[in-house]
């Protein structure tokens, strides 16, 4: 593929094509579905560089390799979005690429790897505490939306049910990172306080 030109023009009257080149206007569930996956992959990009950050000020191995596998997910995402940019009629799973039930099968074991290193949660947490760590659940809650997208999408068209729960499992994913990056940088994590019951973070 090559792309020589960015701008077509195609778009100025509210229209825009699917991959298999049918024309919809830019408000069609499967143009918010793709939409939110891609805003979900920006974000999904500036927590990588945040922790790019974090490891160039410290050697962290865990920040490395979470880095490795938040690339994995960029690429899947981007499988994911032309997946939806595709109606069902017209994919090919056996030529496109697209996430599987072993993708959420890795998502899970990483997050119980991840689980194993981390204290017990007793009580809600909050974002913060640490830029990456609230990164990690604007990421999460962006995924939630592009999951609710799918969701919606599914309920008028036909939609591989790998997708959403792709989504499903990649939102808790983010949740857990969160916690691993409020670890490995060493801050406390925030605990909802509910009407005075708990006592504060010090």
């Amino acid at each position: 593929m090559r792309l020589t030109k960015i701008y077509t023009k195609v778009g100025d009257k509210g229209m825009t094509c699917l991959a298999n080149g049918t024309k919809v206007p830019k408000y069609h569930l499967r143009i918010e579905a793709y939409g939110t996956v891609d805003e979900l992959n920006s974000f999904t990009g500036l927590l990588r560089d945040q922790l790019q950050q974090m490891e160039q000020h410290k050697a962290i191995a865990c920040i490395a390799e979470l880095m490795v596998r938040l690339r994995l997910i960029q690429n899947e995402l981007f499988d994911v979005g032309g997946e939806l940019a595709t109606p069902v009629e017209s994919l090919n799973t056996a030529r496109q690429q697209v996430v599987s039930h072993e993708s959420v099968s890795r998502l899970e074991k990483e997050m119980d790897e991840y689980n194993d290193g981390l204290e017990p949660l007793m009580n809600f947490v909050l974002p913060g505490g640490h830029p990456a760590n609230s990164l990690a659940h604007v990421v999460r809650t962006v995924c939630r939306r592009a999951e609710r997208s799918v969701v919606a999408l599914a309920n008028e068209e036909s939609v591989r049910e790998e997708v959403s729960i792709y989504l499903n499992r990649l939102s808790d994913w983010f949740f857990v990172v969160g916690r691993v990056i409020s670890r490995e940088a060493c801050v406390p994590e925030i605990l909802w306080q509910q009407k005075g019951k708990n006592a504060p973070a010090v």
